[in-house]
Order: C-alpha cells, then sequence, then structure tokens
C-alpha cells in the first residue's frame, strides 16, 4: 500500500491600483522558513476544511482583510519548494480595486503590507514564481487593472 507524505496549503495573491500603481498584499513571515522576509499570505487546510475557506481564513488570520471570495488561480507542487516537506499549494486571486484597507500582521505573521509589485525582488518559498505566473496569467501589466 502507497503511503503518501504529502500536505496541502494555500496562498492567496490580493491585489489592488492604487494611484496608478498595481500593489501585492504580503506578509512579513515570523518564524522559519523564512523568517523576516515578505511571502504571500497563506497556511495549512484543515482537515475537514474548503480550499477556498482555508485561503479566505488564512488570508484574514495573517492580515486581517476579509474576503467573501476569491479565485482559485494555479496549483504548484514542485518538489523541494518547500524545506519543511512534500507541500502542494492552490493558488488564490482576488483584486479589490482602489481601496485603502487597513491592514495588519497577525497569528504567524510578524507585519502586513501593501508592496508596490514593481519593487518586489524576492519573496519566501517559490513565492515569486507565483506571482510572476499570476502577473502574466491575468495580464495585470497589460489590461490596466
Amino acid at each position: 500500500m502507497l503511503i503518501q507524505n504529502i500536505k496541502v496549503t494555500v496562498d492567496a495573491l490580493v491585489f489592488r491600483r492604487l494611484n496608478g500603481v498595481l500593489q501585492l498584499l504580503l506578509v512579513k513571515r515570523k518564524y522559519d522558513p523564512g523568517k523576516g522576509m515578505w511571502a504571500l499570505p497563506g497556511g495549512f487546510v484543515e482537515d475537514e476544511e474548503e480550499l477556498e475557506d482555508a485561503a479566505c481564513r488564512e488570508l484574514e488570520e495573517e492580515t486581517g482583510l476579509r474576503l467573501d471570495c476569491m479565485t482559485q488561480l494555479h496549483t504548484f507542487g514542485k518538489v523541494g519548494r518547500d524545506t519543511r516537506g512534500r507541500n502542494i499549494t492552490v493558488a488564490y486571486y482576488a483584486y479589490i480595486g482602489e481601496d485603502t484597507r487597513d491592514v495588519a500582521g497577525g497569528d504567524d505573521a510578524a507585519d502586513a503590507g501593501w508592496v508596490d509589485v514593481s519593487t518586489i525582488k524576492e519573496l519566501a518559498f517559490d513565492h515569486i514564481h507565483m506571482l510572476e505566473f499570476a502577473l502574466y496569467t491575468l495580464k495585470l501589466t497589460t489590461l490596466g487593472v
């Protein structure tokens, strides 16, 4: 009998455009791996939890931002993407428009903030790859969104 040791996580890419600048909501990691690095809000899915519900819960716990729904973007599962073990993440996205909602780090996030996408050069885990995938797939830089 095959026994797998794979965990499922979710991550949220929440965009807004403020004064014409595309921004992404990020959290600063409170713990290793990646302590002190910026990352996408997210975490482990609970056993009896729907994926989108988990993404919304993690987003709210880590940033204080409550969204009723997000859209599934892609599944990322490259071996070695997380040093804690084999974790497959389902990424969700939302675009909240020109909104000035305040955010604050909570749960396992030391801080949370809106960051201009053009200034993001490095993120924890493979989150920079997720961001690049989202920008390309959603065509956020060419649609004027």
